[in-house]
């Protein structure tokens, strides 16, 4: 698996207006640079240019790079993508015949956060824009802090 097959090409949406219902947690301060296939994002600073993912699942927001040259570094980490990409989820989904289409990440039907489990049956392809939407409102409204 590749991380072509663990990310998605996002180009043909807004990169200001993805992420906006998480805008509570961002503050206006970051762009979105890379989406995952599991429906997370690596965003930018645009003022110092940290690398921050944005776990949707869990409503967390974590600085994973000072830099994007940092960033790039640890996505030729096996640890890293194991632990940022959901590898496994990815690999298993593909193999159960949930493909993604173009303009696609895997979502929960349930959402973590309101008790759904990390379970095939629980994961869904999804539109990304309504991904983002629902997931950063979700987070929003039980109250997710900001890290």
């Amino acid at each position: 698996m590749t991380l072509n097959d663990l990310t998605v090409n996002f180009s043909h949406l807004d990169r200001n207006a993805l992420l906006s219902e998480w805008e509570w947690l961002l503050g206006g301060e970051y762009l979105p640079i890379l989406v995952s296939a599991s429906g997370d994002a690596f965003v930018q600073n645009v003022s110092n240019n940290q690398v921050w993912w944005l776990d949707t699942g869990g409503g967390e927001f974590t600085k994973v790079a000072e830099s994007p040259e940092e960033f790039s570094r640890l996505l030729s980490t096996k640890d890293f993508v194991v632990e940022h990409f959901a590898v496994q989820m990815v690999g298993d989904l593909i193999q159960s015949g949930k493909t993604l289409s173009c303009g696609q990440i895997y979502s929960l039907s349930k959402p973590w956060l309101l008790g759904g489990l990390y379970e095939l049956s629980n994961i869904v392809p999804t539109d990304i824009e309504v991904h983002f939407s629902i997931s950063g409102q979700i987070a929003q409204q039980v109250g997710c802090d900001k890290s």
